[in-house]
């Protein structure tokens, strides 16, 4: 098994973001990306685009570790930060779950050539997942090879924050705009805003059938305290259309960092291929 203190050492070195414009005439932003190109053989397989989770940005661990895999396989690797994120432009308390998900499209519509298998953690499942409806919509499936999802996080405004908060956090909420979340990341709390909650309901997925017209596979730990793992079994009911592969990782937080979990993910991403 390669381990990720073996590919640090080979990682990609020019990590110089170029910027994405998003948006629409009376309002744009800028998108930090990073991207490899395909060569040689990788060139003839489908493209790797990675989705991160709420707060994270495009250099941590599992997009690092893919970003080195990829470029050992001469395959292209797309990854950026969202709006409010890591480099982009934005702020974080004014985003939503809409704006996150015209950050993914615009990405894979205007930095994509051909298949490609989306890559989305925790909430960049969700953002994979509903990626792929919105292309599917469009008439754009054939921009899809297959989604990878790791600990997904469908519907998490709804069912992991709102239906979870106090009576005195909701009011806080509303009467606030926010409420301000204790992070088991951070030593700082950081703002979920009614406006997020709200914007988020439009896009809620576990109330009915979920298509994307191509394999998907949920790895997904079953000691996560953030997503817990029953919420990816019934992902997998929704997913009734698709060809779905649900691997358990018994010990696995929600992370799935660890070598080993590493390494199940890049398998999962060759086995689409």
């Amino acid at each position: 098994m390669i381990v990720w203190s073996q590919l640090q050492r080979e990682a990609p070195v020019d990590l110089v973001p170029r910027l994405l414009t998003v948006g629409n005439e009376t309002s744009t932003r800028q998108l930090a990306t990073l991207q490899q190109f395909a060569r040689a053989e990788g060139a003839l397989l489908p493209g790797i685009v990675w989705l991160g989770g709420l707060k994270s940005d495009m250099r941590g661990t599992k997009a690092s570790y893919l970003a080195a895999r990829a470029a050992a396989a001469g395959r292209s690797f797309l990854r950026f930060d969202y709006s409010g994120h890591g480099q982009s432009e934005g702020c974080f308390e004014t985003a939503t779950i809409g704006v996150w998900l015209e950050d993914s499209l615009a990405a894979i519509r205007d930095l994509t050539v051909g298949p490609q298998i989306l890559v989305g953690s925790s909430m960049g499942g969700w953002l994979a997942l509903l990626a792929a409806r919105a292309l599917r919509a469009s008439g754009e499936s054939e921009r899809l090879k297959g989604l990878v999802l790791v600990a997904p996080a469908v519907d998490f405004t709804e069912a992991l924050i709102w239906e979870k908060l106090s009576s005195e956090a909701r009011t806080e909420m509303v009467e606030k705009g926010a409420w301000l979340r204790p992070s088991a990341y951070s030593e700082s709390p950081y703002p979920i805003t009614r406006r997020l909650i709200e914007e988020g309901r439009q896009h809620l997925l576990l109330g009915g059938e979920i298509r994307t017209d191509c394999p998907v596979h949920v790895l997904q730990g079953m000691l996560d305290e953030d997503v817990p793992w029953r919420r990816a079994t019934l992902l997998v009911e929704h997913l009734a259309g698709d060809p779905v592969t649900l691997t358990l990782v018994k010990d696995g937080n929600h992370r799935l960092s660890r070598d080993a979990d590493l390494a199940r993910l890049w398998a999962a991403i060759e086995n689409m291929a």
